[in-house]
């Protein structure tokens, strides 16, 4: 008996074929012979993007939780130099 791997899809593979099917311009057999993908997880994925889909403007913009990160990350290389200033210093004081 021959044993199977699991497929595992990206995101946005998943909302490719979902978009696709939500434009109906093919049937679902066609579809799941094109992306090699069964029809029920084409239907599903498809439900799945419609139900979520009220999520993508209900969250902020990644834009501005850009911009936070970057002023935290900024503060925490300033610390870090400061730091290996210190340790430096301490270090020839020591004879290191």
């Amino acid at each position: 008996m021959k044993k199977r791997i699991r497929r595992s899809f990206t995101a946005a593979f998943k909302a490719e074929v979902a978009v696709e099917a939500l434009k109906e311009r093919e049937t679902l057999s066609e579809l799941s012979s094109r992306y090699e993908v069964h029809s029920n997880m084409i239907k599903r994925w498809k439900q799945e993007f419609l139900d979520r889909s009220a999520e993508i403007f209900e969250t902020s913009p990644p834009e501005k939780d850009f911009e936070a990160e970057r002023e935290r990350l900024f503060a925490k290389i300033g610390q870090l130099e400061m730091e290996r200033d210190w340790l430096k210093k301490i270090s020839k004081r020591a004879g290191l």
